[in-house]
């Protein structure tokens, strides 16, 4: 539909920004809001509390200092005065002048130089501002500016598409569209959770009435607020329901567990398992025994025995005479399951041939086992993403296992999943199976693997002891590398990791550390996101820009410096190894191989060895520059220690500046090695698009809800969403409920499509 204000230019930004359609529009919500009812006085501010402020421009300034220019904006009321403060904003200079009324936002912080000079005690630094509509402006623009709360967007690039300018279209649009916003949620559901309909939310969170609650709307709780949230989670939780229903009614494959299947699993164990092992394979096995494909995530925290379990479900399989499937996210990965399953396997009387396939071997060798797959000769095949290229055919794949499944595109398991046999036909779907050994919070499983049954690996096998965590100041390297001499004197081996390989961070893709000095941020929800924030750090904090970037930071240590430093300097005589992901497979292979066999002592690596490299004989974990890594990365590397019997240690080096942010980390790491709790605090403070990376996991981009914040809103929509599908034509009617299918079918195919529907 036509927009007013919004011609082909401008349409073509938006939707540059993700918004295409009036209702995308309608749905790019105030990110908060100024109450310019009642707006704060200067003289009630107090150091501490964030505060939106209205006042006269008195005064500016541009300063100029050894390390950037500083703007400042001297804004008053009466007789009090606030000092506005940004850094390398030259550009500023001409947006300000005297007189005008300007709306300021951000945290209040002692002056002691303006109160020195008699106007006041109090400061921002880089707040938020706008300038407010004169008489000079048009009635509109002081209508919805002035003397009400004010909703607040996030730019949507530049000047041109400013707050403002968003507050006026949307205002017009939802004019344009009054009494006609289709409502997409059953009557009775609204009322049973006392939600308002569709349009009364959209005009009430977009402008707020006089009474509103400030505090309600600052913290998204308005009923307007739930209202949409719950629409959108509902949505999503529906299309799961569906889609593990639809997945009941497909073709399976039924396997049967004979005392001959009993007896091969019994054969490959080389420990007693553990009861969360044995009640997770027996969850597993169930399913693999009904006649429509198993669906299910196998989750276990770092060291708690996933690959036996995993293993003795491909063995139900191969007993069963079908071919199973291992896809691991890197190369070194998917040899280490090669070589354990290999060793696991020699225990069996029957000996299933085991290849893998990954794509730096050499062609003949992949032809060559590309053939034993496609002829069945094959029964365990392990590779990485080189499994769903189009020249891999398998015989009868009868289960596919994905480990650590976020670190591939969602859809990439169902290529595996969907593979035709040899004769072209499709046949009964094989069984899935997802790993991870990244504790998920409940919120995100809800969301990001809702159409998974899951089972939860919560409990060590015997002989794995406590990891006693330190954290060291790099002053005291001194110290570490002679306990590191120490622990290799007794026996044991030891981890070196560093952030990065050599030089710039280009060309590293395994690495996945802070490059925000303060929040530790890896990944963004969008390209575009990740450009804006880029930009605003270069240009207000130019030394955060050069700390941000590993390459620029001179201080920052890489592998290949200090693997050469270590063997000659402080680890002089012993045998010190390099791993990292430049390394052709069969370097990797060989030097995983030599610090298996105990022929290294040391292993300077980076964060390549996060998952998949077990050796038990391995005492040590250090990590240089720990204040970089994130919460899960580093909980995943101290991981690799402690899975024998002796005592373990994970040493934490930091560097000289460490954010508070880092600080919480680092303080966690210390306190627990608890997966799940560690887990729940990582998705608090990176939230979840960053917690995996959005794009990369497959977690959609909400418009308006947060796993963080509405949790008890997810539970709530996956209650009402199972309750709406097993509603057999009770609550909701036949026209309400062809209105929510369409809503559905728009939500899961052009928002949630990295999401399969089908």
């Amino acid at each position: 539909m036509y927009v007013r204000g919004v011609g082909p230019r401008l349409a073509e930004m938006l939707a540059a920004r993700g918004i295409q359609t009036a209702e995308d529009l309608l749905y790019h919500l105030p990110f908060r809001y100024e109450d310019r009812q009642n707006p704060r006085s200067l003289d009630e501010l107090k150091a501490g509390e964030v505060a939106s402020v209205i006042a006269e421009v008195r005064g500016t300034a541009l300063l100029r200092t050894r390390r950037a220019p500083l703007f400042e904006v001297t804004v008053g009321q009466g007789r009090f005065a606030l000092k506005c403060i940004w850094f390398n904003a030259p550009y500023l200079k001409d947006k300000f002048q005297a007189g005008q009324t300007v709306a300021v936002y951000g945290k209040v912080e002692p002056s002691r130089s303006a109160q020195k000079s008699g106007m006041g005690n109090l400061k921002m630094i880089q707040p938020q501002f706008e300038i407010l509509p004169d008489a000079s402006d048009d009635a509109e623009t002081r209508l919805l500016e002035v003397g009400r709360i004010t909703p607040v967007y996030e730019s949507l690039g530049g000047s041109r598409l400013a707050s403002r300018w968003q507050r006026k279209v949307i205002f017009h649009l939802l004019e344009t569209v009054r009494g006609g916003v289709p409502e997409c949620l059953p009557r009775v559901l609204l009322e049973r959770l006392d939600l308002p309909d569709r349009e009364t939310a959209l005009r009430e969170v977009h402008f707020p009435a006089e009474r509103t609650s400030f505090a309600q709307l600052q913290s998204f709780s308005t009923p307007a607020h739930r209202r949409l949230i719950f629409e959108e989670l509902f949505f999503l939780e529906l299309g799961l329901e569906l889609k593990r229903r639809r997945m009941k009614e497909r073709a399976g494959i039924a396997f049967v567990t004979t005392d001959n299947v009993r007896e091969a699993l019994r054969e490959v164990l080389p420990f007693h398992p553990t009861a969360a092992q044995k009640r997770a394979l027996a969850e597993i096995v169930a399913d693999m025994r009904e006649p429509t494909p198993m669906r299910r995530l196998l989750q276990g925290d770092v060291g708690s025995g996933k690959t036996i379990v995993a293993l003795q479900a491909m063995l139900v399989a191969i007993e069963n005479g079908y071919q199973a499937a291992l896809m691991a996210p890197t190369e070194i990965l998917a040899t280490q399951h090669f070589l354990a399953a290999r060793k696991l396997l020699e225990r069996s009387s029957r000996k299933p041939r085991i290849v893998l396939l990954t794509g730096s071997l050499d062609e003949d060798r992949k032809r060559t086992n590309r053939g034993l797959i496609n002829r069945g000769e094959a029964q365990l095949v392990i590779g990485t993403h080189a499994l769903i290229e189009e020249k891999v055919e398998f015989d009868r794949l009868g289960l596919v296992v994905v480990d650590e499944q976020h670190r591939f595109g969602v859809l990439q398991r169902f290529r595996l999943m969907k593979k035709p046999s040899p004769d072209g036909t499709a046949g009964p779907e094989p069984d899935v199976l997802v790993m991870t050994a990244t504790p998920i919070p409940r919120t995100l499983a809800l969301s990001l693997y809702g159409d998974l049954d899951l089972s939860v690996l919560d409990e060590l096998p015997p002989g794995r002891t406590p990891i006693v965590t330190r954290r060291v100041s790099d002053e005291r390297a001194v110290d570490v590398w002679e306990f590191v001499r120490k622990q290799v004197a007794l026996g044991r081996q030891a981890y070196v990791v560093y952030p990065v390989i050599e030089g710039a961070q280009d060309d590293q893709p395994e690495l996945d550390f802070s490059r925000d000095p303060e929040d530790g941020v890896a990944a963004q929800p969008s390209e575009q996101k990740k450009a804006a924030r880029r930009k605003r750090t270069e240009n207000l904090f130019p030394e955060a820009a050069r700390e941000a970037n590993p390459a620029a930071k001179s201080g920052l240590k890489s592998a290949v410096e200090m693997h050469e430093k270590l063997r000659t300097g402080a680890l002089a005589g012993l045998r010190v190894g390099l791993l990292h992901g430049r390394l052709d497979a069969d370097d990797k292979e060989m030097v995983m191989r030599r610090f298996q066999r105990g022929e290294i002592d040391v292993l300077v690596a980076t964060t390549v060895i996060e998952v998949g490299v077990d050796v038990p004989n391995a005492t040590v974990m250090v990590v240089e520059h720990a204040e970089r890594f994130g919460l899960a990365q580093l909980h995943q590397l101290r991981g690799r220690v402690g899975r024998g019997a002796a005592k373990s240690y994970c040493i934490l080096l930091t560097g000289p500046r460490v954010s508070p942010l880092a600080e919480e980390r680092l303080n966690a790491m210390v306190r627990t090695q608890d997966g799940f709790e560690l887990a729940e605090l990582d998705l608090a403070m990176r939230g979840p698009g960053e917690f995996f990376g959005t794009r990369q996991a497959g977690l959609p981009e909400f418009r308006v809800a947060s796993l963080v914040r509405d949790r008890q809103l997810l539970e709530l929509a996956k209650t009402e969403a199972a309750r709406f599908v097993g509603d057999s034509g009770g609550e909701a009617t036949e026209a309400e409920r062809a209105r929510v299918r369409t809503q559905l079918k728009d939500a899961w195919q052009r928002r949630y499509g990295l999401v399969e529907a089908g």
